[in-house]
């Protein structure tokens, strides 16, 4: 019998709206196999056109991101209700829709690219749409106001490169979620061919850093950090760094312990 991809399978069986969406349920553990309900390996995954598959629940956001993003919020404590939000580097906007489905009031999703945004966050009368645009070079007079809660997944640049614009155009009192992937952060000898970033220490260096800058040269108050929770497509870990506006307590004052309590 013909065998095809499970991702593909998925999505031709309506279980799903496009093979994105079912290979991102495959990677978060929603996706089962056979009758003893064995879980998919890989999104990848070769499969017959009669195999039995079973979900465990509808994905809750329109990409894994908004997963991640929620057990950040949840695990820090910030609140969304009411807010105004800049979320820098959308895509397809799960981060977006974890903001609204949290309550927000406005969000701003921002992205470099365009066309990638899911049509059910990009219909919300509370989605302003900011394509083809370049966080690193954001300037305040581009949003239609001050966020004050910004929320950050950017692939291939540094944070570094991308939090002084942002935070520059954020509300005078604010919070920043931004999200540390490790493998944009380090130097190319200190990531493996695959891209990922498999030492804990790396790892930890890496939040480190971003955070170190963002307080030294940002003068942005450090509170926290927190796990993503899931890994990062190629099977990075990825972890939150809690930012805000200078003189909020309670600041971390040492950034090394800290970040252990996500990269020990």
């Amino acid at each position: 019998m013909p065998k095809r991809r499970l991702d593909t399978l998925l999505a031709e069986r309506g279980l799903f709206e496009s093979r994105s969406r079912a290979a991102a349920a495959v990677m978060a553990g929603d996706v089962r196999l056979g009758g003893h309900g064995e879980r998919a390996l890989k999104p990848g995954q070769m499969v017959t056109d009669d195999a039995e598959v079973s979900v465990a629940q509808p994905p809750p956001f329109v990409s894994r991101g908004g997963v991640k993003l929620r057990n950040a919020l949840d695990e820090l404590g910030v609140d969304v209700s009411g807010r105004r939000c800049l979320d820098v580097g959308a895509s397809t906007g799960g981060f977006t829709d974890c903001l609204l489905k949290r309550g927000a009031a406005e969000v701003v999703a921002l992205d470099v690219a365009y066309g990638e945004l899911h049509l059910s966050v990009r219909d919300d009368p509370r989605v302003t749409v900011l394509e083809r645009t370049n966080a690193r070079a954001l300037r305040a007079e581009q949003l239609p106001w001050a966020p004050d809660l910004v929320v950050a997944d950017v692939s291939f640049i540094s944070l570094r490169k991308v939090l002084p614009a942002v935070i520059g155009a954020a509300a005078s009192s604010f919070d920043c979620l931004a999200m540390v992937k490790p493998q944009f952060e380090l130097g190319r000898e200190r990531v493996g061919r695959s891209g990922v970033v498999h030492g804990g220490d790396d790892r930890r260096e890496a939040l480190v850093t971003v955070a170190g800058f963002a307080r030294e040269e940002l003068g942005c108050a450090v509170l926290g950090f927190a796990s993503s929770g899931l890994p990062g497509p190629a099977g990075n870990r990825e972890s939150f760094v809690w930012l805000a506006e200078a003189g909020r307590e309670p600041a971390v004052k040492d950034l090394e312990s800290a970040a252990r309590t996500v990269e020990p």
